[in-house]
């Protein structure tokens, strides 16, 4: 009953202070986790996924929803081929109507604006597979 009123874990008593202990690490090790997705970076790009800002050079970026769904799945990969179809089916939560041809313009243009902040061309094509974040 507790676990469905809110609760995340509970010990009945008596109880073991090892099990205890191996109980608080774990819940510790989850709120850490938490924090470590907000604020996601790669080179000097940063990418907050509570405010959905981005920026580069601490230069803020404005970018569409599907520029920023594509973005955050780039980061939250960075240095992994991601492909057309898998991006394609992240970003149609927000842009059901999106294809493959499309997705190659809001590429072009995530491109555009970072290359203008940065300087960088981050986002690689990987010929007839899909898409990377890397260091070009």
């Amino acid at each position: 009953n507790l676990l469905l009123n809110g609760a995340v874990d509970y010990v009945t008593k008596p109880f073991d202070i090892n099990e205890l202990l191996a109980r608080i690490t774990v819940q510790l090790r989850k709120n850490l986790v938490a924090k470590e997705q907000i604020l996601l970076k790669f080179c000097d790009i940063e990418l907050n996924t509570v405010s959905r800002t981005v920026a580069a050079n601490s230069v803020n970026i404005h970018l569409t929803r599907t520029e920023y769904a594509i973005l955050k799945m780039l980061m939250q990969n960075p240095n992994q081929v991601i492909t057309k179809s898998a991006m394609l089916d992240e970003i149609s939560i927000d842009t059901p109507d999106c294809i493959e041809s499309s997705l190659k313009v809001h590429i072009s243009n995530l491109r555009k604006k970072l290359r203008e902040v940065s300087g960088n061309d981050y986002i690689e094509a990987v010929w007839g597979i899909g898409f990377k974040l890397s260091k070009i």
